[in-house]
């Protein structure tokens, strides 16, 4: 008797350092994203690929807000899972942690076809800020990592095509104000699991959309990935994107990850009437191949390479002591930097495989790119047949739109917030009134009455939405000062600058607390060139919240932080050091001791003259929880304190020094 496939919770166990809370200041702009290229290079481009990556960048993160507030400190922490399995393969996602796939086991071979993080800790390579290594993540939004890496979307139990089950997950994409959804199906006595993906538009306007389902596979000398191409385009985080060949460039092979020294993305120029797939192959030719459905076009490696710099973020991302890994990708463009027209009221969809492979090592490591290919080719046609997809494919649209059974996890309010406003119909993805919670209340209440209400108590501003309809409300609402503040925001997120100023201005006037509003304003003055206006305006923004702040809480403990490394900032750029002197004496005790206020506390050292405190601060060491990837800031400041070598400990480089 065969197997059926099953769909149970359970729990996974892991240390873990907690997200902790998000920072409540506005994210005018974004963080930096190295994924980005100079405008004189974009001129080199295919004219499509140049035309895609102009298209709608990103000019804030809101209405997301940063998520910062984690540590280094790990515990065993339990985390809520979803398994599917049937008796040859068991599939575990993570629901509360963007509905990552964090384990592939195959069980006839014993073998894990991930790569597993034996951790869970946040570090800075979202597009808000956290996120974590392993497993395979579901990449929507813009150029970069999901703001919902370390947020939960919703889940539930759907019928599967073959009448059995399949675990759906859900969500609202703020970002792009877009539904999405993830359906995982494991057919019986398969060894593939079938992803089905929709984003659908139910707007009237056009909308930018971007997608990489990334997978996280071990990584070793013997190592080998490889896609249908004998090109890529080459990006090594130097702003630019060069096609060059594959396998061999620059006098390597750079189809096995650790045969480079920095970081580096090959996006593969896979040909438009190829099947489309990419595999990750060990030393005996076993290992995991990802196919799709022509949809999802693009394909891509990242390695982080055999240098310093890439090996130190490995052990940053996980344990010491544990193997490193590498990133084999698939998305709907060519390239990550690259969004997609997604015309009012339309849809994309697609099906993804992904299974064993073994292929013959001789041919796979053999020095005949086009034999290896073939041979993977071959074997990926007799395990699962390029039309066994496409059928899998057009057997689960049906089914896309069925309505979820048994809900197996809760994700945000913000799709049941949008869905009451607009009044959408979508099939297959409920956005229920009573996911409602705390933080659309007063965006519920401006919808039902025309009025933002005041907060019941001092409490730093809630979250801004900025979609057109919402700043529509906002500008016919009373102007309030907490109106005025929400409403500078979205014209901000809109371009208005100008306008946004006046309605932060406005607020001002009558706001019972002012530093939320002299915070905007320092920002647009930073933006505008106005280094002096701004530092003023951040002290006294700084000073009204430290007279404001009622507790020693999450909330005020994070504005707090956030507020005074701003204000720091902009301080030592006026060359008013006393007074980012005065910002830091007022932080709490625990604030200054985190990583990232040493480092601050070292830069206001060296802008001091006092260089050999700043050096004992680095003798001391500290860890930076939230240092951005590709952040070469600790190079500068120790650069800055010592002509001597970076110490490997703050060795974090992505490229060449000067590059």
């Amino acid at each position: 008797m065969v197997a059926m496939t099953t769909v149970r919770r359970t729990v996974v166990t892991l240390p873990a350092a907690p997200v902790g809370p998000p920072n409540p200041l506005p994210a005018l702009r974004p963080l930096d994203e190295m994924h980005a290229i100079d405008e004189r290079a974009k001129q080199e481009l295919p004219r499509e690929m140049a035309r895609q990556i102009g298209y709608e960048p990103l000019r804030t993160l809101l209405p997301v807000r940063v998520l910062d507030g984690y540590g280094r400190r790990r515990t065993e922490t339990p985390l809520d899972a979803i398994v599917i399995e049937n008796e040859r393969l068991r599939a575990t996602v993570l629901p509360g942690l963007g509905g990552r796939i964090h384990s592939l086991h195959h069980k006839p071979t014993g073998r894990e076809l991930l790569y597993r993080n034996s951790v869970f800790q946040p570090a800075d390579f979202a597009l808000n800020g956290a996120w974590y290594s392993g497993g395979i993540e579901w990449n929507i939004g813009a150029t970069g990592h999901t703001t919902l890496s370390c947020a939960p979307l919703h889940a539930a139990a759907v019928p599967a095509p073959d009448g059995g089950e399949m675990v759906r997950l859900w969500e609202w994409e703020r970002l792009r104000d877009l539904p999405f959804q993830v359906d995982l199906w494991l057919p019986e006595g398969s060894d593939f699991l079938h992803v089905g993906v929709r984003v659908r538009n139910p707007h009237e306007r056009p909308a930018p959309v971007y997608w990489w389902s990334n997978i996280a596979v071990e990584e070793h000398e013997a190592t080998r990935v490889l896609a249908p191409a004998e090109e890529a385009w080459h990006f090594g985080y130097e702003r630019s994107l060069r096609r060059v060949p594959v396998p061999e460039f620059r006098g390597a092979d750079r189809t096995y990850p650790l045969r480079s020294e920095y970081p580096a993305d090959y996006f593969y120029e896979v040909p438009a009437e190829a099947r489309k797939w990419i595999a990750s192959l060990d030393a005996d030719g076993h290992g995991l191949v990802q196919t799709s459905t022509d949809a999802l076009r693009g394909r891509k490696l990242f390695l982080w390479g055999s240098g310093r710099g890439g090996r130190r973020w490995q052990q940053w991302l996980t344990e010491p002591g544990t193997g490193g890994y590498a990133e084999i990708q698939a998305g709907l463009a060519r390239t990550q930097l690259e969004h997609v027209r997604l015309d009012g009221g339309g849809e994309f969809s697609w099906l993804e495989s992904y299974g064993p492979l073994a292929a013959d090592p001789a041919a796979v490591h053999g020095e005949d790119w086009d034999a290896a290919r073939a041979e993977v080719e071959t074997r990926l046609a007799r395990a699962l047949p390029r039309e066994a997809v496409d059928a899998a494919y057009e057997a689960w649209r049906p089914c896309a739109d069925a309505e979820p059974g048994e809900r197996l996890a809760t994700g945000s309010g913000w799709g049941a917030l949008e869905v009451l406003r607009g009044g959408h119909k979508l099939p297959g993805t409920p956005f229920d009134e009573s996911t409602l919670g705390e933080e659309q209340a007063p965006w519920r209440e401006l919808l039902r009455t025309g009025v933002f209400p005041a907060p019941r108590r001092v409490v730093p501003p809630g979250p801004s939405l900025v979609a057109p309809h919402w700043r529509d409300m906002l500008e016919t609402a009373p102007a309030e000062p907490l109106t005025e503040y929400h409403l500078g925001v979205a014209q901000w997120h809109a371009g208005d600058l100008a306008q946004a100023v006046r309605s932060w201005e406005r607020g001002l006037g009558l706001a019972p607390s002012r530093w939320p509003l002299l915070r905007c304003l320092a920002v647009a003055d930073q933006e505008g060139g106005q280094t002096t206006r701004a530092a003023d305006r951040y002290a006294e923004a700084f000073d009204d919240l430290c007279q404001e702040r009622r507790d020693d809480g999450a909330t005020w403990t994070s504005a707090t932080a956030a507020l005074g490394r701003e204000a720091i900032a902009a301080l030592l750029a006026a060359r008013r050091t006393a007074e980012a002197r005065t910002v830091w004496d007022r932080l709490r005790p625990a604030v200054q001791q985190r990583g990232r206020f040493r480092l601050v506390e070292a830069q206001l050292l060296v802008a001091e003259g006092r260089k050999n405190e700043a050096r004992a601060i680095f003798d001391a060491g500290f860890e930076v929880a939230d240092l951005r990837e590709g952040a070469e800031i600790l190079e500068e400041v120790w650069s800055r304190i010592t002509d001597e070598p970076l110490p490997e400990a703050y060795d974090y480089r992505m490229r060449p020094s000067g590059g």
